[in-house]
């Protein structure tokens, strides 16, 4: 398939930084990594029944990925997680759910993750085109004052009739609330695999405690380090998450800060910082192909495949910014992006092409395994 862009011109300085790095921190061949063959050598060991690997396979058979092994998701849920006017007010177009479908269709995404509603309402013309990944919960944005808490908005059973393959969640791991989100969505997977549908975890923190002032006074948040993203991936792979979205860390060291002043907290090992990402002992440092390994490590070694979010869109910049993380998530051993904002806040045209420039990361043999 005819790429759309140079990998290699697009990282511009960064080139050589991503696509020569040899990661030290764990060895490539003790990773289960994606591929065209990743169903029958990996998930066919597993307890998911046939129903549920014949709709993984039929994502992972879809769109310009199709048959690699690997994944490029269009996500839009914004119109809960962020309002529908903050989310829709730079092209008015996805207020209408159809345009949404049809970005992921025009885009060669292998599946459109969407809410109960969105999906819904064009599951009759679309469902049978593309595969759906259905949010049943989601953090709505109108109680006042904001929370962080998930509430689900529908049942699996309706994912199941509308034709999903998929259903998708979130869980606020470190929040007050991460308790009752671990129980019952773990109870909806249960019911979503007896119906031989896919589970995606979105795989989040929150918690204010996650930003901590230095000795500097300076405040730095933890909310996307490595170490404790790492450690609510393997909470998520713990729940049978088939797939797991998580935002690539930015840093490391959470673990550590939220250790010190006389706190105590958690458990952890200096080892995860030194030998496990190149970081020093408190986290400081670490090359991002390494912190986002760490989080591949997190999912039972890349048995249960992490997809990385592609962040906000800033304009100016998204394209280049989503060839870098599509660049680090491939080296470290993940199985694709699953990017949003910065498809569908531009005019079609430009969203489609932002989601061909990912997929030609993966497309690129040259870009390999770290």
């Amino acid at each position: 398939m005819a790429a759309t862009i140079n990998v290699r011109s697009m990282l511009g300085s960064h080139a050589d930084a991503l696509l020569k790095h040899e990661s030290k921190s764990c060895p490539r061949s003790t990773l289960h990594l994606p591929g065209p063959d990743f169903i029958d050598r990996v998930f066919s060991q597993t307890d998911r029944s046939p129903v549920v690997l014949r709709n993984l396979q039929t994502m992972l058979n879809t769109g310009r990925l199709g048959g690699t092994g690997f994944v490029s998701i269009l996500p839009v849920d914004q119109g809960i997680e962020h309002s529908a006017g903050a989310s829709f007010a730079p092209n008015p177009a996805y207020f209408d759910p159809e345009n949404i479908v049809k970005l992921a269709v025009e885009g060669g995404c292998n599946a459109v993750a969407s809410t109960m509603g969105v999906l819904a309402s064009v599951s009759r013309k679309w469902a049978h085109k593309i595969p759906f990944l259905v949010k049943f919960n989601h953090n709505e944005m109108l109680t006042y004052p904001n929370m962080f808490q998930q509430s689900y908005f529908g049942s699996v059973r309706q994912c199941y009739e509308m034709g999903a393959v998929a259903v998708g969640a979130t869980i606020y791991f470190g929040s007050d609330t991460s308790r009752d989100e671990i129980a019952y969505v773990s109870d909806m997977f249960e019911e979503a695999h007896a119906l031989g549908m896919v589970t995606v975890l979105w795989c989040y923190t929150r918690n204010n405690a996650f930003k901590q002032k230095g000795p500097d006074g300076k405040s730095t948040d933890y909310h996307s380090s490595a170490d404790l993203t790492g450690q609510a991936n393997h909470l998520g792979a713990t729940i049978k998450a088939d797939i797991i979205k998580q935002k690539l860390p930015v840093n490391n060291g959470g673990y550590a800060a939220l250790n010190s002043g006389g706190s105590a907290y958690g458990k952890w090992d200096k080892r995860v910082y030194t030998q496990l990402c190149g970081s020093d002992e408190n986290g400081q440092g670490g090359h991002p192909i390494d912190l986002c390994r760490y989080q591949v490590m997190n999912n039972y070694m890349g048995r249960v495949p992490l997809i990385n979010s592609g962040g906000e869109s800033k304009g100016a910049g998204d394209l280049e910014e989503a060839v870098w993380t599509a660049v680090v998530n491939k080296r470290a051993g993940g199985m694709g992006l699953i990017s949003g904002r910065k498809a569908f806040q531009k005019p079609m045209k430009e969203g489609v092409a932002l989601l061909n420039a990912v997929q030609d990361v993966y497309l690129d043999a040259s870009v390999t395994v770290a």
